[in-house]
Order: C-alpha cells, then sequence, then structure tokens
C-alpha cells in the first residue's frame, strides 16, 4: 500500500493522534505526515503510507495556505485560544476595511520571523514549549520567512480574518501578532484552518469520519483510492527513461539522459509510465537518482 490521504484533520487532536488513528484504520505498517498542525487547528494534513513516505520530505519545504481568524485586543501566552491565559489586553483602534488591509499588504514578501516560544523547535536538547510552559523565556533567532499573498475577508470590531499563503516555517500565530502590533494594539489567533498544502488543495481532502466510514464499509477499495505518490511532486518536470535505464536509475545508478533543458529535481518514469523516483540533472546531462521509490502498481 503505497499513496497518499489529505486528511481533513478535525479540532482537538494533536497531527500524530490523526495520523495514528488512520495508519489503524488502513492497517498501514509504515506511515507519516507532512508537517503538523497545532491540536485546536483543522485542515489540511497530508498523510504518507509506505513507499509515499519517501515524498514527506518535499510536502514539509511546501508553501501553505490558511485562513486564519483573530480576536484583537487580548494576548495570550501561547498565542492562540488552546489553553493560554491572557496576558494583555488593549483598545482596538476603529480602522476601515481598507486600512486594515493596507496593514496586512505591509506583511507581503521577505522577512525575518523571530518564532513563539511556544513551538516545537529546540533549545539545548529542550521544545521550546517545554521551556515556556515551565515559565521561562529564551532568545530565538528570527528566520526567514515568505509571504505570497494576503487576502482581507472581514475585519469587524474585534474580529479580523484573512487568508494567507506563505512559506514553510511561517508561524501565523506570530503574524497575527506582528499585524495588531502594527495596528497599535494586541491579538491572538482563535481558528486557524489549512486550505493548501503545495499543490493540494481543499477539494482533495476527506474528513476523518469519511474515512472510518470507508473504512468499514471497504478497507480495500479505501486503499486503492489514495493518491499515488508523484502526485505531490507536480510541481517538478518529469523525464522519461527508457525500460533498461529505469533498472540502472531504481538501482541507484546515475544515466547519461537528453535533459532538453532540465536542470535540477525531477520526477523519472520508466516503461509504462513507471514511476521511479526523484532524481537530479546536472549541467552536463548526468540524472543522478536521489530517492528511488519500490512501487507495487503502476501510477497512471
Amino acid at each position: 500500500m503505497d499513496g497518499l490521504l489529505l486528511l481533513n484533520k478535525p479540532p482537538g487532536m494533536t497531527s500524530n493522534r490523526a495520523l495514528q488513528t488512520v495508519r489503524r484504520l488502513l492497517n498501514a505498517r509504515k506511515a507519516g505526515h507532512t508537517g503538523s498542525l497545532d491540536p485546536s487547528a483543522t485542515g489540511m494534513l497530508p498523510l504518507c503510507f509506505g513507499e509515499a513516505t519517501k515524498v514527506c520530505a518535499y510536502l514539509l519545504d511546501a508553501d501553505k495556505t490558511y485562513r486564519v481568524t483573530a480576536r484583537l485586543g487580548e494576548a495570550t501566552s501561547t498565542g492562540d485560544a488552546d489553553g493560554g491565559e491572557v496576558i494583555a489586553t488593549a483598545e482596538v483602534p476603529e480602522l476601515t476595511f481598507e486600512e486594515w488591509n493596507d496593514i496586512l499588504q505591509g506583511f507581503v514578501g521577505e522577512s525575518m520571523q523571530v518564532p513563539p516560544m511556544y513551538s516545537a523547535l529546540k533549545k539545548d536538547g529542550k521544545r521550546l514549549y517545554e521551556l515556556a510552559r515551565q515559565g521561562e523565556t529564551v532568545e530565538r533567532a528570527p528566520r526567514p520567512i515568505r509571504i505570497d499573498r494576503i487576502e482581507l475577508l472581514e475585519a469587524a470590531g474585534t474580529r479580523l480574518v484573512f487568508r494567507v499563503s506563505c512559506s514553510k516555517g511561517t508561524y501565523v500565530r506570530t503574524l497575527v501578532e506582528d499585524v495588531a502590533r502594527r495596528a497599535g494594539t494586541v491579538a491572538h489567533t482563535v481558528r486557524l484552518h489549512r486550505e493548501s498544502v503545495g499543490d493540494f488543495k481543499s477539494s482533495d481532502m476527506i474528513d476523518l469520519a469519511t474515512v472510518e466510514a470507508d473504512a468499514e464499509q471497504d478497507r480495500e477499495a479505501l486503499r486503492a483510492g489514495l493518491l499515488p505518490p508523484d502526485e505531490a511532486l507536480v510541481s517538478m518536470e518529469a523525464i522519461d527513461v527508457g525500460a533498461a535505464d529505469g533498472l540502472k536509475f531504481s538501482g541507484g545508478q546515475a544515466l547519461q539522459v537528453a535533459a532538453d533543458g532540465k536542470k535540477g529535481l525531477v520526477r523519472v518514469y520508466g516503461a509504462g509510465k513507471q514511476f521511479l523516483g526523484v532524481g537530479e540533472i546536472s549541467g552536463d546531462g548526468v540524472l543522478a537518482p536521489r530517492r528511488v521509490f519500490q512501487l507495487q502498481e503502476k501510477t497512471p
């Protein structure tokens, strides 16, 4: 069983618990997910099974889109409403929709962001959230992030709703706090829903209740309906190699290919359009294996 399932993670569940629940329903031996969502957050959580776990690293690096709801005028210790206590309050300025939009657009582009204390990053071998729960605050180095687009959806009273498309490593909770600070107030995230990961969109997601019902009715059909691993890599160019070269590639050997201008990471297909893995083409037309897949069935 090799494939991906795009779970619409429900609130109140850790990403790992969601993974293990679906893994048990599918009776899968090997499984992984591609980037945690906070327990209170909802939305797209790509789950990978079998050989598809090899694409996890590529999806971790993928851009994401979130729908964000913030409450203005209150800051919490965690930056969200998930168990954090209110640590500061402030008046909310009476700004127009256009003024709020101008503030949001000021965050589009590349910048440096300081990660929150309540995060899974490590300091001297300890998770930052573990230190934060002990009342400690440590210095965190700012990290580069990129925000491609922000769309303001609602600005009314203490409620601010927007959609943001951003690079990996972007902490939306911190973005909400920074937006409020620029407006002269404080805020925290009350709802976070991930709408997309890479090229996967909301329409591809499946609810956990549906997975449970489908697994009970016909587990094999559910397993057969998993997305093929190369669906996660469509942003890469594709290259076809012959049957003989396909065997060499699968055996870890580099090939001389007609690159036709292709360079960098590519999807590699062998005889019968069988997906073989990810390779990297150098300037001299050499295709070197980077991730070799041993799929049991051919993918379209």
